[in-house]
């Protein structure tokens, strides 16, 4: 009896194996469901919530620039040289400090190791103040700038009366000098006086003079003064350094009796000296170079183009001089630092309606509706909402499965079939199915009341409702 009652038990359960795997198998698909979505029919009069973290402007800034530190740090794309640049410095003065500054302390003047970290700090400083920095990048103009632009364009064009190509120049008078304006296809604006496109790094840089690949950033109105300051102190930091290599490899001789005695004494000071001599002629070239354009007050893009020469024009000047060499220096060197026009650490705010982005909440927050409230607070119950089709809820109490199912009103009708993982609900503003998991003890206490309300909805479904607001 008990072997039939066994086998008559193993018979009847033959069934349900494929049954609870299906069952299992949904319940994964239901737990991978995320959070609730809601699909909105208009979402031009829907305020709604943002389920993205708002981003900072660097991170959708459009030239080709590099980023770091949370937008502190602007760079070029190009910075393969500027690491040469530092590792030049950093390797010959550590040599110069590991095998010349003790030697030199001891026999010459215990000054010689202040002096030489003294400009080696300075060199690195400025460097990284040059490379890090913002060079005075212009923002290309928003969508409305751009099309208040063109409407301009338009208008000045329809006024000659024929058809002509659109004007894309302006001029304007600077201390009596007509300057024209040329307009930048790329970041759509009428560029400021001596600016310029700057084609690698994609950006119109103010008082453009030239993109500098051995500090790895365009050189501007904002980051010239520092990159003056590093060629120059660049190169008295390296006549400095070969004066010592010299002075070190000459008294060695003198000590061990030959040149060649010297050199295996201390090779690393012959290596010192040949990097050095081959930066001081090259470095000090380039700072004489633009000492003399900081004295005429331009820039190498203004010099090379010939922008203020008299060959083009009898009475051209430049009228961004202020007169003598010595006023332009001060005004390079000790006139006020500008600020940046770009405001790397704020905060994207995208081209869209004022609606859609009054609320704005962190990330991990689902996208819902804001429903408006009624006079005492309560949440309205519109003729949609009673017009919804009522939820049947089934429980399998072998596998712990929910199951929804809606059922018209009118005839009474399954609309679809049961499905064991999320419920299907009716948005209150736009009428369209959503999704959102109820868990066992959140529908417990809503299948024990069934009592219908005056207004001809049971409290299941205010409840059902409520929970989905």
């Amino acid at each position: 009896m008990n072997v039939g009652q066994e086998s008559g038990a193993g018979n009847g359960s033959t069934t349900h194996p494929s049954q609870q795997q299906i069952a299992v198998e949904k319940t994964a698909e239901a737990l991978a469901c995320q959070l609730p979505t809601t699909q909105v029919s208009d979402p031009k009069s829907t305020n709604y919530i943002s389920l993205e973290m708002p981003k900072r402007k660097w991170e959708v800034f459009p030239g080709r620039n590099h980023f770091y530190c949370d937008g502190r740090i602007m760079m070029a794309r190009q910075k393969g040289i500027f690491y040469l640049t530092l590792g030049l410095i950093v390797v010959t003065s550590g040599l110069f400090f590991a095998f010349d500054c003790v030697y030199l302390w001891e026999k010459v003047s215990e000054a010689i190791p202040v002096i030489g970290v003294l400009l080696f700090l300075f060199v690195i400083s400025t460097l990284l103040r040059t490379s890090f920095s913002d060079p005075g990048v212009i923002p290309r103009a928003s969508a409305e700038e751009e099309a208040a632009t063109e409407r301009q364009i338009e208008a000045q064009t329809q006024q000659t009366g024929t058809y002509r190509p659109p004007s894309r120049f302006k001029e304007v008078v600077i201390n009596g000098q007509n300057i024209k304006l040329k307009y930048c296809f790329t970041c759509k604006i009428f560029r400021p006086p001596r600016s310029s496109h700057c084609s690698l790094c994609d950006n119109c840089v103010e008082n453009f003079d030239h993109h500098c690949p051995w500090v790895g950033n365009c050189v501007g109105k904002r980051n010239y003064r520092f990159f003056y300051l590093f060629i120059v102190s660049t190169t008295i930091l390296s006549i400095f350094v070969f004066a010592c290599n010299v002075t070190h490899l000459v008294l060695r001789s003198q000590e061990e009796g030959s040149f060649l005695e010297a050199i295996k004494y201390t090779p690393a000071s012959l290596i010192e000296a040949v990097i050095t001599f081959g930066a001081v002629w090259s470095v000090f070239g380039l700072a004489s170079f633009h000492t003399y354009l900081v004295c005429k007050s331009q820039t190498t893009n203004e010099d090379i183009k010939g922008t203020w020469s008299t060959k083009r024009q009898r009475d051209n000047f430049n009228p961004f001089s202020h007169g003598n060499a010595f006023s332009n220096c001060c005004v390079v060197l000790c006139g006020p630092m500008h600020p940046s026009l770009l405001d790397r650490r704020g905060f994207y705010v995208p081209n869209v309606n004022v609606t859609q982005t009054e609320n704005v909440i962190p990330r991990g927050v689902p996208a819902l509706p804001l429903p408006n409230k009624g006079e005492n607070g309560d949440l309205p119950v519109s003729e949609a909402v009673i017009s919804m089709p009522t939820l049947t809820t089934t429980i399998n109490m072998e596998t712990n499965i929910e199951t929804a199912q809606l059922v018209s009103k009118d005839n009474g009708t399954p609309n679809s079939t049961p499905t064991k993982c999320p419920y299907q609900e009716t948005n209150i503003d736009s009428m369209t199915p959503t999704t959102k998991r109820k868990s066992m003890p959140e529908m417990q206490p809503l299948l024990d009341e069934e009592p219908v309300s005056p207004d001809g909805t049971s409290t299941l479904e205010r409840r059902f409702m409520q929970s989905d607001l």
